[in-house]
């Protein structure tokens, strides 16, 4: 049934009937939860191999003792094996300590408050700072800004990434325009891949915003691929090469998702002279970061081979959830005109987009019967989603069997909320 071609009497039966089966949802006391994009316990046991796995030899390859103080952007393997997932040179690469988040905000702390090219580039300068938000997004990246008190500027999103019409434009209008957040491979919540020209557009803002501008390019999902054939990413680094933007754009990622997601290793590549200002000022805050977790996943993971090999492992747990909630998405949903969403070929999340003003009734009517959902707004700046929309769905944390259940009573409260508005506009 095509919801806008139903006769009334065709939405009261299916209303019915739709209220039948809440009824018998609500009897079953689920506890389900879809909210967060947390590796599950298998995808963990992965990585077992981490305990232990330096046997007390805890020299670095330059013959250092990781156990030691120093070593304030990390050792040189772990910059050499991290960097270039980020298609960056070991000499650009810093290595942290468990959360690229933490690395992202000290990032833009630093900006704002002291400023990467001197006190008179700080951002905290001006009277307004505001930074461009791809929206949906991820809300992380979101809270961070409203808590340094920059303002956020929604952009929507696209197939191939954000649009940069409207980027360019508001970049080149307004110079209160201080950074723009990606995530540029399956993005949070979307799944997408941000396209060549797109990454290329990207990396030529540097040349046409306001001055000490930033693109933060947190490339969480860079090798979180759910089959072979996902599409790759463009280098940003490349492109900035060649348009002389280097000074304009962070990268960032982790191994949060790849092994231990409470003890794993961050990192960031930037340009010589972004580099050089935040360690400066990371040397008043630590003497230097866990190196004894960063050997030891040099020693687990070894190189991009191994990597790949180790990802794929993921790729065989998680993908079955995936196919597991989008099998129920097509098979309740489809051509009913009561929602779309998409399809990723990697990352952690898939993002449902229910009929508008219909999202808040959505997670509150699951919430009713023991489904958590991701709060509805938060995948956009201040939890403001204009359209009342957006869902976005994290199925790889519960079992299977769960992810199923979860699914199938999600449909359930799609559909009853559509039928709802739908007959209340009759």
């Amino acid at each position: 049934m095509h919801i806008q071609q139903a006769t009334n009497d065709e939405l009261q039966a299916e209303l019915q009937s739709l209220q039948t089966q809440y009824s018998q949802l609500t009897e079953l006391n689920l506890n389900l939860d879809l909210t967060r994009g947390k590796p599950g316990s298998s995808q963990l046991d992965l990585s077992n191999a981490l305990d232990g796995i330096l046997q007390g030899d805890y020299r670095a390859a330059d013959g250092s003792d990781v156990r030691n103080y120093g070593g304030l952007d990390g050792l040189p393997e772990a910059k050499a094996l991290f960097g270039s997932l980020l298609g960056a040179d070991p000499a650009h690469t810093l290595i942290g300590g468990n959360s690229s988040l933490t690395l992202m905000y000290h990032t833009l702390e630093f900006a704002m408050t002291e400023g990467l090219a001197g006190t008179a580039s700080a951002w905290g300068n001006a009277d307004t700072v505001k930074f461009l938000c791809p929206s949906p997004g991820y809300d992380r990246h979101f809270a961070i800004c409203e808590h340094l008190g920059i303002e956020m500027i929604t952009v929507p999103m696209l197939e191939d990434g954000p649009d940069m019409d409207i980027v360019e434009a508001l970049v080149n209008e307004d110079s209160a325009i201080k950074g723009m957040w990606c995530v540029p491979r399956f993005s949070n919540p979307t799944g997408c891949v941000y396209s060549d020209k797109t990454v290329e557009r990207i990396a030529a803002l540097g040349k046409q915003a306001s001055e000490n501008f930033l693109v933060m390019w947190d490339n969480a999902y860079t090798v979180h691929t759910l089959n072979p054939t996902a599409p790759a990413l463009a280098s940003i680094s490349e492109y900035c090469k060649k348009l002389g933007t280097a000074d304009s754009v962070f990268q960032f990622g982790s191994s949060s998702k790849i092994t231990f997601a409470g003890a794993g290793v961050a990192y960031l590549s930037s340009s010589e002279r972004n580099l050089s200002a935040l360690k400066h000022h990371l040397e008043y805050q630590t003497i230097g970061p866990d190196k004894v977790n960063q050997l030891r996943h040099v020693r687990f993971l070894k190189d991009t081979a191994t990597l790949a090999k180790h990802m794929a492992g993921h790729a065989a747990i998680i993908q079955p959830r995936f196919d597991a909630v989008l099998q129920v998405l097509d098979a309740a949903l489809a051509d009913t005109g009561m929602g779309n969403w998409t399809k990723p070929a990697g990352g952690y999340f898939i993002s449902f987009d229910s009929l508008p003003g219909l999202a808040k009734e959505i997670v509150q009517l699951a919430d009713d019967i023991g489904v958590k959902l991701t709060p509805a707004g938060a995948t956009y700046p201040y939890g403001d989603d204009p359209q009342d929309c957006n869902i976005r769905l994290a199925p790889t944390f519960p079992s299977l069997e769960d992810v199923q259940a979860s699914a199938e009573a999600f449909v359930v409260c799609v559909k009853l909320a559509s039928v709802k508005q739908k007959l209340l506009e009759a």
